[in-house]
């Protein structure tokens, strides 16, 4: 059985991280987000530092960047500890585990952040005109519309398949998950500012990581793909060194989002992607593993009924207990065979980034 590391509950996740941590002699350190879980309690983004503090070459392992999915990152990052993997560290490696980045969408089962923005469309420079999604107006009411009657769900999801219809379902894709700059209340909001959870990956970047010179990164992903399939994922730019090192460690099964052979859209604001220039002390290479979930298209209803749900209706109301429910299954499959998966292919992506820092270290 494979459940003893996955939790139901935000709260459950974080007490099983905490214990395994300590367990394993790790040093913590946690972040207080001003808001609270559904169940009125605290919530956090807790680190767990694994090996030498002066450490040349870091692995960083990071769950919750799109809240809900943390119950995905969360149980890997568990069943690592869990398996005693650290034991197998150099003399001069060490492991940062970065728990619930987004610690607000983990509790209340949401991909967003409490501002409504998705993570991994904040890292722009908003100082400079922001990136431009020219179509997302054409889509905007459907995908946000103020009721959530049937009629209303029918009529909007026939203009979205329409829309497939007419432009393609790339396009769509696109046009939906490539992040938007202009609806607050939209999905794949990319914000107006820095979120809590940029500004706390950042302090925490310079709080642990400005020591490492060679680092590499495994971010934890749900919801695109075959189910159980984890698609290493790479959001650099084709040819770049990051890109170049990334398939030397991952292999052919990586892809390179910006050459269009991943099933992911091609995004704006990134962190993973931001991350070189976040941490330019340092050689860095990373990946986000993305684990197939179920179609598409319930992926968007998920999404849209939980936007819904916050935007226009009440998160403690009696639809919120289905809506919920739906979203969490979009993003997290209940089954032995998906969790197993989860865990032997988190558990190879990270002996290779452990091996793959090993050479590049040896390369240095």
């Amino acid at each position: 059985m494979t459940t003893n590391v996955f939790s139901a509950s935000y709260a459950e996740a974080r007490e099983k991280f905490l214990s395994s941590a300590n367990a394993s002699g790790a040093t913590i350190t946690s972040y207080e987000h001003p808001e609270l879980g559904p169940d009125n309690g605290a919530l956090f983004t807790d680190c767990a530092w694994i090996g030498p503090h002066d450490a040349s070459s870091l692995l960083i392992l990071v769950s919750g960047t799109h809240g809900v999915e943390g119950y995905c990152g969360s149980g890997a990052q568990i069943d690592w500890l869990h398996r005693n993997e650290y034991a197998l560290l150099g003399d001069d490696t060490a492991v940062l585990l970065i728990h619930a980045i987004n610690p607000y969408g983990f509790a209340w089962k949401r991909r967003v952040t409490h501002e409504n923005v998705d993570m991994n469309r904040n890292f722009v420079d908003f100082s400079a005109p922001l990136p431009v999604n020219p179509r997302y107006h054409e889509l905007a009411d459907a995908i946000t519309p103020h009721d959530w009657s049937e009629e209303t769900q029918i009529n909007t999801k026939k203009t979205i398949l329409d829309f497939a219809r007419t432009h393609g379902f790339d396009a769509l894709a696109q046009t939906v998950s490539g992040g938007q700059y202009t609806y607050p209340d939209g999905v794949f909001y990319g914000g107006s500012g820095p979120t809590w959870s940029r500004l706390t990956l950042e302090k925490i970047f310079v709080e642990h990581a400005s020591r490492a010179t060679n680092i590499g990164i495994v971010d934890f992903h749900t919801g695109l793909g075959p189910e159980g399939y984890a698609e290493p994922i790479i959001t650099n730019a084709p040819g770049s060194p990051e890109t170049l090192r990334a398939i030397e460690w991952f292999g052919r099964a990586a892809t390179v989002i910006a050459a269009g052979d991943s099933v992911s859209a091609d995004i704006a604001g990134d962190w993973l992607c931001a991350a070189p220039s976040l941490l330019p002390h340092a050689t860095v290479t990373g990946i986000s593993l993305e684990y197939g979930t179920v179609d598409s298209v319930q992926v968007l209803d998920a999404l849209r009924a939980d936007n819904w749900l916050h935007a226009y209706g009440d998160p403690r109301g009696p639809e919120a207990e289905a809506i919920k429910s739906q979203i969490f299954g979009a993003f997290y499959i209940d089954t032995d065979i998906w969790r197993g998966m989860v865990l032997g292919q988190s558990l190879m992506a990270i002996r290779q980034s452990m091996r793959g820092l090993s050479r590049t270290h040896v390369q240095r």
